[in-house]
């Protein structure tokens, strides 16, 4: 592979595009500044106005913020009528709104002089044809796991094979493995969905990519990545460059002593079990509950962040309302930190006194405990992360208990079922053997020299040669 450093003299404008929740904003974020501050680019991020939550727009400050070489380009959508998708779900409302502003993206991309636009997934199938219009090279960020990836691209012609009446069912992926019917992203089981007719576009539409980044590496999802890139999913797929774990963006400190690094600072090494499910999607109240209970019933020290709000981070709900009156606060004061409050996720991660992380398995959460090593105990709850947890467990990164019901599903995990399976990793050492091995192995990855720094180098080689600023 050719590295930045073939191509001196031209330094590439890449414009950045990403849609709408966290889990898009922040791989993007994090590619911005890998690609001003470690490969020699002009980047420029495309900023959709109005956001969707408070928490989107405070990101993105903060990213301009921490990245000053970092352009801002606002992107305003065009009015749309959300009355045609009566109860559908913000983001895929949002998804629609942008995928119907595509045209307004031509004049963005000719006044900014770009060499390359890299446009998210959900906005691919539309994005394409303009920046091909403009002559401008176009790559697809997939915010999701290659076998998520993989999934995507096989997906249409699996429903063109598919009868209406049969459904989806299990899913063969070619060169990769199966997806089952119960992994499957509860939407897709829908054809008429908006979700479903989005994805299928996507997922057409990324054979006429000039690449796809995906923030993965090889080590880690050798098979997906791998049968990408030999054709084997999709005949003549385009290049695929898994360039992750994209590093997290250094924010400046709000609060140089907040309470829980203090609190963790305090605790013995590997000792703390951190339970997060993202900033997307609650648990119901009740499982929420049971979750409080196995929490306790396990004896370990833990660190909980509660979410009772579904859009993002925008959440008015008590911790007591959210938890039940039944003194749970009370009994595990000492031992256990349970806040409704903004952490910095891969500060927790990071730090030696985590030994276990009880997650979504959404993609970023995936990503940055395998960056550090950190066992996952992957409860997945909507969307991509069952197929995500299979990665986990695949991988080596932890467990996955597969029979622990997710959105849509009936029945309860009882609390004493989720305490003794966290006792039961927690105690195991071959577990946390094997994350630190993926750890190592994500080091490797994005250290100068390695698989991904070497996959995004040849990214930004591309650029250059498309046309970049000369000096």
């Amino acid at each position: 592979m050719p590295t930045s450093g073939d191509h001196a003299g031209a330094r590439p404008h890449v414009v950045l595009l990403p849609s709408a929740g966290m889990g898009h904003l922040v791989p993007f974020g994090r590619l911005a500044v890998a690609l001003s501050q470690g490969h020699g680019c002009d980047v420029s991020v495309a900023a959709v106005l109005p956001t969707v939550s408070s928490a989107e727009s405070r990101h993105l400050d903060a990213l301009f913020a921490a990245a000053p070489a970092v352009r801002r380009l606002d992107f305003r959508l065009a009015p749309f009528d959300a009355s045609e998708f009566p109860g559908a779900d913000p983001f895929f409302l949002r998804f629609e709104a942008m995928r119907r502003s595509a045209p307004l993206l031509g004049p963005l991309l000719a006044g900014a002089g770009a060499s390359a636009l890299v446009t998210d997934i959900v906005l691919a199938s539309v994005a394409l044809p303009v920046a091909r219009e403009r002559g401008v090279p176009c790559y697809v960020l997939f915010t999701s796991s290659a076998a998520m990836l993989s999934f995507c691209a096989h997906f249409p012609a699996y429903t063109d094979a598919t009868t209406a009446a049969a459904g989806v069912g299990d899913v063969d992926v070619p060169g990769v493995y199966r997806i089952p019917k119960s992994s499957v992203p509860q939407a897709l089981h829908d054809p008429k969905h908006l979700f479903t007719q989005q994805f299928v576009a996507n997922g057409r539409g990324l054979v006429d990519a000039d690449g796809i980044l995906v923030n993965t590496f090889d080590a880690f999802e050798h098979e997906a990545v791998t049968a990408l890139r030999e054709g084997k999913v999709v005949p003549d797929f385009p290049p695929v460059f898994a360039v992750g774990p994209l590093l997290p963006v250094r924010f400046p400190a709000k609060d140089p002593a907040a309470g829980y690094m203090q609190w963790l600072d305090a605790q013995p090494a590997g000792s703390v079990v951190y339970v997060s499910f993202g900033s997307r999607k609650a648990i119901s109240p009740d499982q929420l509950r049971e979750l409080a209970a196995g929490l306790e019933a396990s004896g370990q020290r833990f660190l909980w962040v509660v979410k009772g709000a579904v859009v993002d981070r925008d959440d008015a709900g008590e911790l007591g309302e959210l938890l039940g009156d039944d003194g749970f606060l009370e009994r595990v004061r000492g031992r256990a930190l349970v806040t409704k409050g903004w952490v910095e996720q891969e500060e927790i991660l990071r730090h030696g006194s985590v030994g276990l992380f009880i997650s979504h398995c959404g993609w970023n959460s995936v990503t940055e405990a395998a960056a550090f090593g950190v066992p996952v105990l992957a409860w997945p709850r909507f969307g991509d992360q069952r197929v995500n947890a299979a990665v986990v467990a695949r991988g080596g990164l932890g467990a996955w208990e597969e029979r622990w019901s997710w959105d849509g599903e009936e029945g309860l995990v009882s609390g004493e079922e989720i305490g003794e399976k966290i006792k039961a990793v927690m105690v195991d050492e071959t577990v946390a053997k094997k994350a630190a091995k993926v750890g190592d192995a994500a080091t490797a990855a994005t250290a100068k020299g390695g698989t991904s720094y070497r996959s995004l180098a040849e990214f930004v080689g591309r650029c250059r040669d498309a046309g970049g600023r000369h000096d």
